[in-house]
C-alpha cells in the first residue's frame, strides 16, 4: 500500500507527464480537489512543497496511546475485509468502527471524531470523492405536486451495543410526507418488504427514486440484470429512478430527512434493539407528518399536503405471486455520469453514448413494451420540455414483456 509521500509524488509525475487532474484521480484513488491541491503546493515550492506539513500542535496533551491507534485501524481492516466479501451490512466508517471497538472491551473507547482522525492519519479514509461527483451536474425532476416523486434511500445505525441496523427512510418530495422501517439486513427482500410499506401508506408515486445499494439494483455481478425492486415497481405501476452512483445530492431530500430522523430518533437515546428503533421512529414519524414548521409548504402538515389530491395506495391486500415475478409494460430510469471513454454503465453493460461530452450528467430511460425493451440516453429529465435523444440502444430480453396488470390484478 502506498505511502501519503508516494501518493503525492506519484500524483505530481502524472501531472507533469501530460495527465489531466481527473484522470490522476483514478491511479491514486483520491479526489479531484486533493490533485489541485497537491499541484498548488508543487508549483509554489517544488519537491519540498510537496512534502507533509504537520498540523500537529508544539505540545500535545492526552496524547492517543499507540494500543487505542493500532486497535481503530485493526477494527477498520476488519470491516473493510468483510465489506468485500458481503458480510454484514459493510458499514465501514468512524461509528461502525467504534461499534466493532465497544464490542472487543476496549478501555477508553475513542469519540466517533477521534476514530476519524486516525483513520485518516493513516490514510483509511475516502475524504473528498463524494465531493469529486458531486461537481457532475445531473438532470432531476422538478415535482410540483405530491404523489410525483417519492425518495427512498437506507441510513446506518447502531444499537446499544454494537450492532448495526439499516434504516429505509421514504419521503414524498413535495408534501415531505415520511414513512420508515428499520431492518436487521439490507438484503433484496428486505428492500422489497419496506417499498410495500411505503407505497401502502404514502401511496403510489409516479416515481419511486432509490440509490444503487444491491437491494435495490440486483447486484453488480450479472450483466442485464432485472432484479426484484425493477420488476415490482413495474408490477404495481411505479417508474423506478436509480440515482448516480455516489451522488448523495440526487436523493436530497431524503437524505436531510435522515438528519431529523437521527435527531429524533436516535440522538440520546438508548435503543436496545429493533423493536424500540421502530417505536420511537413511528413515534417521530407521526408527529413529523403533523407538523407545520416546513417553509416550503406555506404554513401546511406533510398530511394536509399529502392528501389534498388522493393518493393510490398499494392495497393491504396485496401480496406477492410466487417465484419470479415477470416483466411487464412500463418504464426504469437511471441518472449517470459519462466518463471520459463515452460508456455510460447501466445493469452491470457499458453502452455506447458517442454525442455526450465527458463529465456530463445524463438521464437514461429503460422502456420495456409488449414487442421488447430499449435503453435510451438524454440530456434532460422526461418532466423538461426541450430534451434531446443522445442514443438508442436495443436492450436484450431472455422473456417476454406482458401487459401491466390493472387495479387489484396481479400476474402469475
Amino acid at each position: 500500500m502506498a505511502t501519503l509521500d508516494e501518493e503525492r509524488r506519484l500524483a505530481i509525475h502524472l501531472l507533469r507527464s501530460g495527465q489531466a487532474a481527473a484522470e490522476v484521480t483514478d491511479a491514486v484513488g483520491r479526489s479531484v480537489q486533493w490533485v489541485r491541491k497537491w499541484r498548488r503546493r508543487y508549483e509554489a515550492g517544488g519537491w519540498a512543497g510537496v512534502r507533509a506539513q504537520s498540523r500537529a500542535p508544539h505540545t500535545m496533551s492526552n496524547r492517543l496511546p499507540e494500543a487505542i491507534r493500532a486497535a481503530i485501524v485493526v477494527a477498520r481492516s476488519e470491516l473493510e475485509a468483510e465489506a468485500a466479501e458481503g458480510c454484514g451490512l459493510g458499514y465501514i466508517g468512524g461509528p461502525a468502527v467504534r461499534a466493532r471497538l465497544s464490542r472487543t472491551g476496549l478501555t477508553p473507547l475513542p469519540s466517533v471524531a477521534t476514530i476519524e482522525r486516525v483513520l485518516q492519519a493513516h490514510g483509511l479514509t475516502q475524504a473528498g470523492r463524494g465531493a469529486a461527483a458531486g461537481a457532475i451536474a445531473y438532470p432531476h425532476l422538478h415535482p410540483t405536486q405530491p404523489h410525483e416523486l417519492c425518495q427512498v434511500d437506507i441510513v446506518p445505525h447502531f444499537l446499544t451495543g454494537g450492532a448495526a441496523v439499516a434504516c429505509f427512510n421514504a419521503i414524498d418530495v413535495v408534501s415531505r410526507y415520511p414513512t420508515g422501517c428499520a431492518l436487521a439486513q439490507r438484503r433484496s427482500h428486505d428492500a422489497v418488504a419496506v417499498l410495500l410499506q411505503v407505497w401502502r401508506e404514502l401511496g403510489i408515486a409516479h416515481y419511486t427514486q432509490v440509490d444503487t445499494e444491491g437491494c435495490f439494483s440486483g447486484g453488480c455481478t450479472h450483466p442485464y440484470v432485472l432484479g426484484k425492486v425493477v420488476r415490482l415497481a413495474l408490477h404495481v405501476g411505479t417508474e423506478v429512478l436509480f440515482s448516480p452512483v455516489q451522488h448523495p445530492h440526487s436523493n436530497g431530500s431524503v437524505e436531510r430527512f435522515h438528519q431529523e430522523y437521527h435527531r429524533h430518533v436516535w440522538h440520546a437515546t438508548e435503543l436496545a434493539d429493533l423493536a424500540d428503533v421502530n417505536r420511537q421512529a413511528a413515534q417521530f414519524f407521526s408527529e413529523y407528518r403533523q407538523s407545520a414548521h416546513h417553509s416550503a409548504l406555506q404554513g401546511q402538515t406533510p398530511t394536509a399536503v399529502h392528501f389534498r389530491t388522493p393518493p393510490s395506495p398499494l392495497p393491504h391486500a396485496f401480496t406477492l405471486p410466487a417465484g419470479k415475478l415477470p416483466l411487464v409494460a412500463g418504464a426504469v430510469h437511471f441518472l449517470r455520469r459519462v466518463p471520459p471513454a463515452g460508456r455510460i454503465s447501466v445493469l452491470n453493460v457499458a453502452w455506447e453514448v458517442p454525442t455526450a461530452a465527458p463529465d456530463t450528467g445524463v438521464w437514461v430511460t429503460m422502456t420495456f413494451r409488449l414487442d421488447g425493451a430499449t435503453l435510451a440516453v438524454y440530456d434532460a429529465a422526461p418532466d423538461q420540455p426541450a430534451r434531446t435523444c443522445l442514443v438508442t440502444h436495443p436492450f436484450p430480453l431472455a422473456e417476454s414483456v406482458q401487459p401491466r396488470p390493472g387495479p387489484g390484478e396481479t400476474i402469475s
